[in-house]
């Protein structure tokens, strides 16, 4: 048994599904998940990875879970690198929380490290940007209705939601005694009113992964194609040009680093941002002229969602020196996005 997988339970679940005959063999936690357990595993001479929400889930874990395996779902046959979806279980009682198993993903996650193929090409890290945006172009022109997901999320006013949502995030935080509030966050307010006076009028709906960044990406070990796209938790039905911004707003610059899960060495050769974008409108036809707004956004967002660590540590309940590190990396994206609006 490891920590939140019962083999005895899953052998019997995977028994009743179909899925190979015998013991469970070769189990081992993957590393990787820091919100969710990744278990590795054969039966039957075929390799299996488990996903499921940590041992203490969060309120709406399971729920999330469910939705990832939808998603990974419907992806199947596109020509988005996902890791392929093998069975799901939404049944709690099986282990304790809903989970799905899917494919191993053959690759490496550059955040840890460039194996000496890519390493020692500037060429190939270049290609290697490239092939972020166009995962996520291909992705936002999926017809999310056509393949079964209609009902997974709510385009409507989708942008209008943005800041307030965020905004109302952020000031959950004060039930945290011992956090020193919103004023430790640089030009708050005016990023706030910056992206309501400029939020763009309109946008065409689809589907977007909502954490896109260099740590949830996957490459293949024999050149720069992307092998998959992780971590779904965040995906839903909105505009597309999210992701674009989400990047954009993790990818480094020389004014400051990028959050410290995104940095990637050496460096040398990645294509800039300016390229990035050029390169994404090339492929997904969308209208630009607001990707700063997006970019801004995703600084916004992402901020505040690193605030919360912070707020958690001040009160005893997360390590003071993650908290910290997590709370200088929140205002390098404030500074950022204040840059940015000028």
């Amino acid at each position: 048994m490891l920590p939140g997988v019962d083999l005895a339970s899953l052998s019997v679940w995977m028994d009743r599904e179909g899925l190979g005959r015998g013991p469970i063999e070769e189990p081992s936690l993957l590393a990787g998940g820091t919100q969710n357990l990744l278990v590795q595993f054969r039966r039957d001479e075929r390799a299996y990875v488990l996903r499921r929400p940590p041992a203490h889930p969060r309120a709406n874990s399971n729920e999330t879970m469910r939705r990832e395996a939808r998603m990974l779902g419907a992806l199947k046959g596109s020509a988005v690198p996902h890791p392929p979806l093998i069975a799901a279980c939404e049944d709690e009682a099986v282990l304790g929380a809903a989970f799905y198993l899917m494919e191993p993903v053959d690759g490496f996650n550059p955040s840890t490290g460039l194996p000496p193929l890519h390493a020692e090409s500037a060429v190939l890290r270049h290609r290697m940007g490239l092939a972020m945006v166009e995962a996520i172009a291909v992705l936002g022109q999926l017809d999310y209705r056509a393949i079964g997901l209609s009902d997974f999320g709510r385009p409507e006013n989708y942008l209008e939601r943005q800041v307030a949502r965020w905004r109302g995030q952020l000031e959950s935080y004060r039930e945290h005694a011992g956090w020193d509030g919103e004023g430790g966050i640089p030009g708050l307010d005016k990023v706030a009113a910056w992206l309501a006076a400029n939020r763009p009028a309109a946008f065409e709906p689809g589907i977007l992964h909502g954490d896109y960044h260099l740590a949830n990406v996957m490459y293949r070990h024999d050149g720069p194609e992307l092998a998959a796209i992780v971590d779904w938790e965040l995906t839903t039905i909105g505009d597309p040009l999210i992701d674009l911004g989400w990047l954009l707003a993790t990818w480094p610059e020389e004014a400051d680093p990028p959050p410290e899960k995104t940095q990637v060495t050496p460096w040398l050769g990645f294509p800039t941002a300016e390229e990035l974008v050029a390169h994404y409108g090339a492929h997904s036809g969308r209208d630009l002229s607001a990707v700063t707004w997006y970019g801004v956004l995703a600084c916004y967002k992402l901020g505040i969602i690193l605030e919360g660590s912070h707020a958690r540590a001040c009160a005893g309940r997360a390590p003071k020196d993650i908290g910290d590190r997590l709370h200088a990396q929140t205002v390098a994206l404030f500074e950022r996005a204040l840059r940015w609006i000028g």
